[in-house]
């Protein structure tokens, strides 16, 4: 097939001395684009679903493996250690073999690892085998804003809608749906083992697409992660994102215990969880689009911010009075996670540069996101009250605000001094 390629700015200026980071766009048949379309979604469904699918039916592996109180722990520490393992990795696999070649692998990881993990019945098999499993959605989480940019630089706000609505998907219907799985079939290893398929059905379109893979970058071309953290807006990615996971990892965690000790009974507090961990669906859906069309955001991260303060200091003062209005507002100023994701293409004006920046901020900034939930249960321990651990939160969302207004300001990474000059 020849194609036939021409410049498009995604960063929306005409500058000539910035010419040498404008993408190319290539014309391609419409039966390739649909594929990577499809590709896309299908890729961001399985992104969380070896994480989410555990955490409902936590207990019961733990007994029907035997495992130790130690070993649950590594269990539930060990999305965030891969995250930011595999996510540091995944920039030199792409210059290695190609950004494809190496979703394929990783879809290939993600599928194997939840299918074999399902039919072990030792706990480090298990643990080895959800390692390879979160292997996959590691690499996948920096790849998927990199194949944005790379293949649809003009609609950076669409498909970045697209891919960030499935991962919301994908995570609430692996929460909601292992438990009744489990219960119909009587198996918490089916139960775990189905989402194996969707892995499967994810990897089809991209092995269509592999001849149609654009040519690698130029090594000369390309950033590494050393450099991204030579710059100030690569260390504004880095704490934006790493603040804005710990919150939510807090949130995931607590929220619902927090609810019933103040007393609401458990499967309330387990709807409430429900509640706030879906609102990510319909603000996956509204903002990567309006931050595209703006080339100042800071007025997004002042909204966040807002609606975090108000939920923040309702739970504070009457938790359970006002608890939907709570809900709402933090599972709005949630939303900092789609536009965390959403500023590695709008701040980047290469692939090669989102690849970077998506690489550097999710490996460090997941790692953060592994202490919050532990500090704020030591807290709450120590201090026998929710009020120190929401202090806490309340602090971690006002650095979250402060580098956010630093992101924010219209600018690319790729113009940045430290790195003209390296």
């Amino acid at each position: 097939m020849t194609s036939v390629t021409t410049k498009a700015d995604a960063g929306g200026t005409t500058d000539e001395g910035r010419d040498r980071h404008t993408p190319r766009v290539t014309v391609r048949p419409r039966r390739v684009s649909w594929l990577l379309v499809a590709g896309v979604a299908l890729a961001a469904l399985n992104l969380r679903t070896a994480i989410t699918s555990v955490g409902t039916v936590l207990d019961e592996i733990t007994v029907g493996l035997g495992m130790s109180g130690a070993l649950a722990g590594a269990l539930t520490t060990l999305p965030v250690l891969c995250f930011a393992l595999f996510g540091a990795l995944t920039p030199s696999l792409i210059r290695r073999f190609g950004e494809h070649h190496v979703l394929v692998g990783a879809l290939a990881a993600l599928t194997f690892g939840l299918g074999l993990r399902a039919l072990v019945a030792e706990p480090w098999s298990f643990l080895a085998l959800s390692a390879v499993a979160l292997s996959g959605g590691a690499v996948g989480n920096v790849l998927l804003p990199t194949l944005v940019k790379q293949h649809f630089p003009e609609r950076v706000g669409t498909m970045t809608t697209l891919y960030t609505t499935a991962l919301a998907l994908g995570t609430t219907i692996a929460a909601a749906g292992t438990v009744p799985i489990e219960q119909a079939s009587g198996s918490w290893q089916l139960a775990l083992g189905s989402y194996a398929a969707l892995g499967a059905v994810a990897a089809v379109p991209w092995l269509a697409v592999l001849r149609h893979e654009p040519p690698r970058t130029d090594p000369a071309e390309s950033l590494r992660l050393s450099q991204v953290l030579r710059t100030a807006m690569g260390w504004q990615s880095v704490l934006f994102f790493g603040t804005q996971s710990t919150v939510a990892y807090i949130m995931f965690g607590w929220f619902a215990q927090m609810l019933r000790d103040n007393g609401m009974d458990a499967a309330s507090a387990g709807g409430m969880l429900s509640y706030l961990t879906a609102l990510a669906v319909p603000t996956s859906l509204v903002l990567p689009g309006l931050m595209a069309r703006a080339r100042d955001h800071r007025g997004f991260v002042g909204f966040f911010f807002t609606a975090y303060a108000v939920g923040l200091a309702g739970l504070w003062v009457s938790p359970l009075q006002g608890i939907w209005v709570w809900t709402t507002c933090v599972g709005l100023g949630m939303g900092s996670f789609p536009q965390a994701l959403t500023f590695f293409a709008v701040r980047t004006r290469t692939a090669a540069g989102t690849a970077a920046m998506s690489a550097t901020s999710q490996s460090l900034g997941y790692l953060m996101a592994g202490a919050g939930p532990f500090l704020f249960g030591l807290l709450h321990e120590a201090t026998g009250s929710w009020h120190a651990p929401l202090g806490m939160v309340a602090a971690i969302v006002l650095v979250n605000m402060a580098v956010g207004m630093l992101l924010g300001r219209p600018r690319y990474l790729e113009d940045s001094p430290r790195l003209s000059s390296a």
